[in-house]
């Protein structure tokens, strides 16, 4: 297929968008599950579900654009992992991401879902393939965006995060500072270097991500302790049993992604047996999906409406 170049217009879709930092206020749920009680947001209806999980550090709201987009199709689930967003859990509770995948199979089991389609980005895409690996039947599609990929997991680049988790450091060091300094979290030492168009990156959207993450330290000892876990490689492991996974999967794959390269993008659909293709996007970054959720949108939908 031929590369997609991203363009600045595309970026967040509509200037007016409904699910807005007050929509999402309102909106969100909680499941009080074993792990704890687990922020999540619902939007749509009907039978057919599909599963949005967000990338490291961010939580549900990356996914507003594409809630937006798609809940006339589906029921659209999107939950806050533990550690990250507004999930509510105690201070020891695991934060692997074998942890989440249990998690995400209780809160679907909470909500009487029973299979799902799934959309997921960076650290949720980890879920994601843990998730087609432990539940293969649960999984009715899949679609990925640059995420951790069998060896690449983690990504040398991370590793200095991971470092400085150990340490107990990363939400003091990384997070704090940008929450006091916006145009530090714009900049490519923030979360900026990570998205395609970090100028047009909103204060508030900053705070939706970052304020529950430094709200006490008892949170604060959470995001190191789940940015620790990262740095475990869970993927080489599930290389058989994603391969015996059959369902159709699609891969959108940002190039200016220093992190994630397109090469595991096409380690996946060769893997994948069900896969319909890598769509390249040529000059977007990581968090593309929450910049262009008319792409995400469209693939979904393609990839839903396929013949099987």
């Amino acid at each position: 297929m031929t590369p997609t170049t991203a363009t600045r217009g595309s970026a967040y879709g509509s200037d007016n968008p409904t699910l807005d930092e007050a929509w999402y206020e309102t909106s969100r749920r909680f499941a009080a599950l074993r792990m704890g009680r687990i922020a999540y947001v619902d939007r749509g209806s009907g039978s057919r579900v599909a599963l949005f999980l967000h990338g490291f550090p961010l939580n549900s709201f990356q996914w507003r654009g594409a809630l937006e987009r798609l809940s006339p199709y589906r029921r659209c689930i999107a939950p806050d992992l533990m550690g990250m967003g507004y999930s509510e859990i105690s201070e020891d509770q695991e934060l692997t991401p074998t942890a989440q995948v249990g998690m995400i199979a209780s809160l679907l089991d909470s909500l009487k879902v029973s299979q799902v389609d799934v959309i997921a980005n960076d650290a949720g895409g980890i879920i994601a393939q843990l998730l087609t690996a432990a539940y293969p039947e649960r999984v009715r599609t899949l679609l990925l965006s640059n995420c951790d990929v069998d060896t690449n997991n983690p990504p040398s680049l991370f590793h200095p995060a991971v470092a400085l988790a150990k340490r107990g450091l990363f939400a003091e060091r990384f997070l704090m500072p940008q929450v006091k300094n916006k145009e530090l979290a714009r900049s490519v030492r923030g979360i900026g270097a990570q998205f395609t168009y970090p100028e047009l990156l909103a204060d508030s959207t900053i705070d939706m991500y970052f304020d529950p993450l430094v709200s006490s330290p008892t949170r604060m000892r959470q995001v190191d302790r789940f940015t620790d876990a990262l740095g475990d490689n869970v993927l080489v492991p599930m290389r058989e049993k994603l391969s015996r996974w059959k369902k159709p999967a699609r891969m959108v794959w940002a190039m200016q992604d220093n992190f994630l390269g397109a090469e595991w993008a096409d380690w996946l659909d060769k893997t994948l047996t069900g896969s319909r293709g890598v769509r390249r996007l040529e000059g977007a970054n990581l968090f593309f999906p929450e910049e262009m959720p008319d792409v995400i949108a469209q693939e979904a939908h393609s990839l839903w409406t396929a013949k099987r």
